[in-house]
C-alpha cells in the first residue's frame, strides 16, 4: 500500500456535452459556494476546510490522530478533488456533495497514528516550500492548458488527452501535497513529478 495520498479520477475524454462545458464556470459557482461556506465556518470559530490544527496538536501532544478527525479531512478532501475536476473539465459528472465512485481520494494507512513521526509536523511546512514553489507553476500551466482544451472541447466535445495527462497530474500533485504538509497523514517528502 501506498504511503502517499492517491488521486483516482476517471477522466472522460470523447463524447462530453459541449453546452456545459462551455458555461463550466457559471455551473461551478455554486458547488464553489457551498466549498466556500467551511471556510466561511472557520472564520466564525466553528470549523475549518481541513481540521489541520486539531490532527498537528493530536500528533504533537498524544502521539494519536484522531479518527473523526482523519475522516472530515478525508471527506473534505475528496469533495474539494470533485470540484476540481469538474471545473478543469476532467468530467462532465457534476460534482457531488456525496462520495463519487468516479473520483477518489485514497490516504494511506496511518494506523491512528501510530505509523507517523510525532515531532516531524512542526517543520513539514517549511520543508514543504520547494514542493508549494513548484506546485504553483504547475497549477499555472495547468490554467492555460484548461483554457485550451475549454476552447477545444466546446467546440469538439473531445478533451485533449495530453492536457488531461497534466491537468490530472497536477491535481493529483497538489493532494500528495496536502497530504505531506497540512492533513499531515504522511511522512513520506512528495516527488515533484505529476
Amino acid at each position: 500500500m501506498s504511503t502517499q495520498v492517491e488521486t483516482l479520477i476517471e477522466v472522460q475524454l470523447t463524447n462530453r456535452n459541449r453546452a456545459t462545458v462551455f458555461w463550466r464556470g457559471i455551473l461551478v459557482a455554486p458547488f464553489f459556494i457551498f466549498l466556500g461556506s467551511f471556510q466561511a465556518l472557520a472564520h466564525a470559530g466553528w470549523s475549518a476546510p481541513i481540521a489541520a490544527v486539531p490532527a498537528f496538536l493530536a500528533l504533537i501532544f498524544r502521539g494519536v490522530y484522531p479518527s473523526y478527525v482523519l475522516t472530515f479531512n478525508h471527506a473534505v478532501t475528496e469533495l474539494s478533488t470533485r470540484g476540481c475536476a469538474y471545473l478543469f473539465l476532467l468530467t462532465d459528472d457534476y460534482p457531488s456533495i456525496e462520495r463519487n465512485p468516479n473520483i477518489a481520494v485514497i490516504f494511506p494507512d496511518i494506523e491512528g497514528g501510530k505509523k507517523l513521526n510525532r515531532y516531524l509536523p512542526l517543520v513539514k511546512w517549511f520543508l514543504a516550500i520547494p514542493l508549494y514553489i513548484v506546485g504553483i507553476i504547475y497549477a499555472l500551466f495547468s490554467i492555460v492548458l484548461s483554457f485550451y482544451a475549454w476552447i477545444i472541447t466546446s467546440l469538439t466535445g473531445t478533451y485533449p488527452e495530453s492536457v488531461a495527462n497534466t491537468v490530472l497530474g497536477t491535481v493529483e500533485f497538489w493532494n500528495r501535497v496536502s497530504g505531506y504538509a497540512f492533513l499531515l497523514v504522511t511522512d513520506e517528502y512528495p516527488s515533484f513529478n505529476l
